[in-house]
């Protein structure tokens, strides 16, 4: 949507100051100015994507927990806003979401599961949104510690 916009605002302004054979008795045209006029305000419609947090601590816990955490977000933008795709920093986070777009002044979640086996110690997973938003990328994140399960010893012979 942004190339589009801007490729329209490209070809407004070249319109605009195109060299004319005639460049004396040349005057705008009173059309181009209103296009131009449009394409800049639908360049500022965008959604935004506003979380009430968007880093959580999960404190410490055993190796093998499964651990969530739901994020709450408002669309702070004037169109509506349209998660296309989360995806987490490894396959052992893991985002849902509704697909459902948010109209303005909406309010949407998102649950991030983090399977911690495997994953002792300190953990630090980033959640990618794409969105129609103007930047078309948000993330979000979870941390914590994850206490190493006990190894087991080896038998004596």
């Amino acid at each position: 949507m942004k190339k589009l916009v801007l490729m329209v605002a490209a070809v407004a302004t070249m319109a605009l100051t195109s060299c004319n054979e005639k460049a004396e008795s040349a005057t705008i045209d009173q059309a181009n100015l209103t296009a131009a006029a449009a394409n800049k305000e639908v360049a500022g419609n965008f959604p935004e994507m506003t979380f009430q947090e968007t880093e959580f601590d999960f404190g410490t816990v055993d190796e093998g927990t499964v651990v969530e955490h739901e994020y709450k977000f408002t669309n702070t933008g004037s169109a509506p806003l349209i998660v296309v795709n989360a995806k987490g920093s490894c396959g052992c986070t893991v985002p849902t979401w509704s697909k459902e777009p948010i109209a303005p002044g909406g309010e949407g979640t998102m649950l991030v599961k983090f399977n911690t086996n495997g994953k002792p110690n300190a953990q630090t997973k980033t959640v990618t949104i794409k969105a129609n938003t103007e930047s078309g990328t948000e993330s979000i994140r979870i941390k914590g510690i994850v206490t190493p399960k006990a190894k087991a010893s080896a038998p004596n012979a």
